[in-house]
């Protein structure tokens, strides 16, 4: 049986897609209901999760191939683009406007520092809803807080477009940036849901493919909105973004948490929920090791600007094409994981190679920038930054995947713990780079290395994966 990379306890409970001898040898299918959502078209047996559209032959009434499995597909595509447009809505708030900050200074006779909150305070909501809307999903089941998510994002969004003064543009950010946290941490909640095992990390793959499509994808519409209103008309494109993704949520994604896995406590019971995930060491390791990928891809982002065009000369269009190649490298990579490392090898294994990869890319940018190799261009700089961001699609997807395998009737806590410390390790670490100021880009070679590094030992210190691998391997 391919390794999940989950613990024996969680292993014992996933339903084997045959029988005989060759059993161990068969896919992971999802528990629970969710078998549809990743089928094997020679096991017509399984049924779509509760609440979604049922297949249009009854179980086990077509072959192979037949209109079970056809539907089943259907029902994982519909899935996989409802989850991957909540994914993709937070990128989108934050990075269509980026084109705008000058637009918004001038209109509203503010400081550019002033301006600047109104990105702080949204990416500081979506940071702290996932700690509210996380566990309210684990007691009223994941559809009723993402609605009402969704409405609150509308609505604090179309009074962004119609803000008179930068203050009360800041507190609706923030407002919406609360309201969009329900998107990410409930996308990351259903798919634990749903899915078990390897069928987890691959879709979580899927997910970074939209995910990382979006920022790419955002600058670029909110220039092409720009060319036809003004700042504004971005906020009015997203309401209505908001708007469309609200309706289909209300249309297509039913509850994929039973009455019976949902907590019955208040504030008091959540909080109890997450000590008691922050006191699984192996839990919490994923989830710091997560973090702190992350802040590496936070340094890359915030210094990659300045370290592209203002020390190594980059025109503007060069530092798009190289940052559009380098989320392309992330992208590639994370399908690479999903299609076919995922069932094959380890996720610990492919975790783990990925970490190193991000160290190795890390070490050779500060050795760059530090001049051991004398002076160097921007090719070499810029390969680096690329092998670098391409190993974030070994790494992201499966430390999640690995975590929330540990968390199944508590994933809207846990998927909110992993948002929430994944930004603020990332906040904490992005304002770093720029530590030294303007001439030189070793602030931010050191950040990753540092960062990368204390990733490492948290994924060896605290996930132990060899002692996991050994007992596994026992239980054969």
């Amino acid at each position: 049986m391919p390794e999940s990379g989950g613990s024996r306890a969680q292993r014992a409970h996933i339903p084997p897609s045959g029988n005989g001898p060759g059993a161990d040898d068969a896919p992971v299918v999802p528990h629970g209901d969710a078998g549809a959502l990743s089928v094997d078209p020679a096991a017509p047996q399984v049924t779509a999760p509760a609440g979604l559209p049922e297949p249009a032959d009854p179980p086990g009434a077509a072959g192979p191939g037949g209109g079970t499995a056809k539907a089943a597909r259907r029902t994982g595509l519909l899935v996989t683009l409802v989850l991957g447009g909540l994914t993709a809505l937070p990128p989108l708030s934050m990075d269509m406007y980026l084109p705008a900050l000058p637009a918004v200074t001038d209109s509203l006779s503010a400081p550019a520092a002033t301006v600047q909150l109104t990105l702080t305070a949204c990416l500081a909501g979506m940071a702290l809803g996932q700690l509210v809307v996380g566990p309210m999903s684990d007691r009223w089941g994941r559809r009723t807080p993402l609605l009402l998510g969704m409405v609150v994002y509308v609505l604090a969004t179309a009074i962004c477009a119609l803000a008179p003064t930068a203050g009360l543009l800041i507190g609706f950010r923030l407002l919406q940036g609360l309201a969009g946290a329900a998107g990410i941490v409930i996308a990351r909640a259903v798919v634990r849901d749903l899915y078990e095992g390897v069928e987890m990390a691959r879709f979580f793959s899927t997910l970074m493919l939209i995910s990382g499509v979006a920022p790419i994808v955002a600058p670029l519409i909110g220039g092409q909105v720009l060319r036809v209103t003004d700042w504004r008309g971005i906020f009015v494109v997203l309401t209505a973004v908001g708007i469309v993704l609200t309706l289909v949520v209300w249309k297509w994604l039913h509850e994929t948490l039973p009455p019976a896995d949902r907590h019955t406590g208040g504030v008091a019971e959540a909080l109890r929920t997450m000590r008691g995930l922050l006191s699984d060491r192996v839990f919490t390791g994923y989830m710091v090791a997560g973090g702190l990928a992350f802040a590496v891809l936070f340094a890359y982002i915030s210094a990659s600007p300045f370290v592209v065009q203002e020390i190594y000369g980059a025109s503007p269009q060069t530092f798009s094409l190289l940052f559009g190649l380098n989320s392309i490298g992330l992208i590639v990579v994370g399908q690479v994981n999903g299609k076919l490392l995922v069932g094959r090898i380890s996720l610990d294994k492919v975790l783990g190679f990925g970490l190193a990869v991000i160290v190795l890319a890390a070490v050779a940018l500060l050795l760059m920038t530090l001049g051991v190799f004398g002076e160097v261009g921007l090719v070499p700089v810029a390969a680096g930054l690329f092998v670098l961001m391409s190993a974030m699609g070994l790494a992201m997807p499966n430390t999640n995947a690995q975590a929330l395998m540990r968390t199944k009737h508590a994933a809207g806590s846990a998927s909110a713990l992993l948002g929430t410390s994944s930004f603020l390790i990332g906040a904490v670490a992005s304002p770093l780079v720029g530590i030294a100021g303007e001439d030189t880009a070793v602030p931010m070679a050191v950040v990753q290395v540092v960062c990368a590094l204390a990733a490492v030992g948290c994924f060896l210190l605290l996930c132990r994966p060899w002692q996991r691998a050994g007992r596994e391997a026992d239980a054969l």
